[in-house]
């Protein structure tokens, strides 16, 4: 309860996602109509009518019901998708409320549970309890080492976690997510967890909430200060995408705050975005509200689209980008070729 309170009244906001040194080349003359543009795809065997979900955000107290209440009316009306809290204080015993009100108002909508990676590796049945829990259509096993460092009460253990995803992904029936929380990916983990038979990866990249920063208005003496120094720590969204976007499908999550972020990220080889902490400021008002911030970052999508002359979203993947700046001279320090103005995907 105390992180939404947080992240509602205080700044908990990182810089730099990375999208800031990627520019869309326009297309004087797009040779398309805006009225043909088509932003729907499947994902994870469900329809979507964008390539955005609202990410997780809460559960597990009685606030955090009116809230996954209208996040779920706005994603089922508009027939996009969403994830829940953490549904571990709902797995030992806690509140379930929360949890099951999303699926009872977004009876058709793509939903994820969400578990976090130390309670799979103390027991591997949390996975499917998770699921069962709000008769899920994919699992996130989230990763947020970064906050459990600062935390604490954190978990801060990881042997044998591979052993435990892998065992995770053999048994469940839906689609295993692995979801980073705010600290981005790179390529030799989104490989090996490629090997375990995940089925898309979350990036969760740094550039804007900062989960170091929140737990810093927790925490008290050293380790508010540790967390303030962790602020800044991670791999920016922008990079972790290009990390992994050909390894298995990505979701881009962190920094994406508008229909031009989204399609840079699409651009840049993410399947889907998502974001939480704008959603959250719209939900703790009413589910209409969701819906229109929902609408502002999907038609901002076509905008972008209309511009580059793609009628679907998979075109983006093709569209002529400009890279600048700190990505710029991360891309050749990973031995990408931007000897040309252009890169082309």
């Amino acid at each position: 309860m105390d992180h939404i309170e947080i992240c509602l009244n205080k700044y908990v906001e990182s810089s730099y996602s990375g999208f800031e040194d990627v520019m869309l080349i326009h297309k004087a003359i797009p040779e398309i109509d805006y009225d043909e543009i088509d932003t729907s795809l499947e994902f994870l065997h469900k329809k979507l009518s964008a390539p955005f979900l609202i990410a997780s955000i809460t559960g597990g107290h009685k606030k955090a019901i009116e809230i996954n209440k209208n996040l779920a009316m706005a994603v089922e009306n508009l027939g996009l998708g969403m994830g829940v809290g953490s549904q571990r204080v709902g797995i030992e015993g806690g509140d379930i409320e929360s949890f099951i009100v999303v699926r009872e108002y977004a009876e058709n909508s793509f939903i994820y549970a969400n578990i976090g990676l130390p309670q799979i590796i103390k027991d591997v049945e949390y996975a499917e309890k998770a699921v069962e829990m709000i008769d899920a259509d994919a699992l996130a096993i989230h990763l947020n080492y970064l906050q459990e460092a600062i935390q604490p009460e954190g978990d801060k253990f990881s042997r044998k976690a591979y052993e435990a995803i892998e065992e995770v992904c053999k048994n469940l029936k839906v689609p295993v997510i692995i979801k980073e929380t705010g600290a981005g990916m790179r390529r030799d983990i989104a490989l090996k967890l490629k090997t375990l038979g995940i089925s898309a990866l979350d990036v969760g990249g740094k550039g804007w909430t900062s989960f170091s920063a929140v737990e810093s208005y927790r925490c008290e003496g050293h380790m508010a200060r540790i967390g303030k120094d962790f602020w800044d720590w991670g791999i920016p969204t922008a990079y972790s995408i290009l990390e992994c976007y050909d390894v298995l499908p990505v979701i881009a999550t962190g920094g994406i705050r508008n229909g031009l972020d989204l399609a840079k990220a699409l651009a840049l080889g993410a399947v889907v975005g998502s974001s939480a902490l704008p959603l959250l400021k719209e939900a703790v008002k009413d589910y209409k509200a969701v819906e229109e911030y929902l609408k502002y970052i999907i038609e901002g999508l076509k905008v972008a689209m209309f511009l580059t002359g793609c009628k679907r979203v998979e075109e983006l993947r093709d569209v002529e980008i400009f890279v600048y700046g700190r990505l710029k001279d991360w891309l050749e320090l990973r031995g990408y070729d931007v000897s040309k103005i252009c890169l082309k995907r």
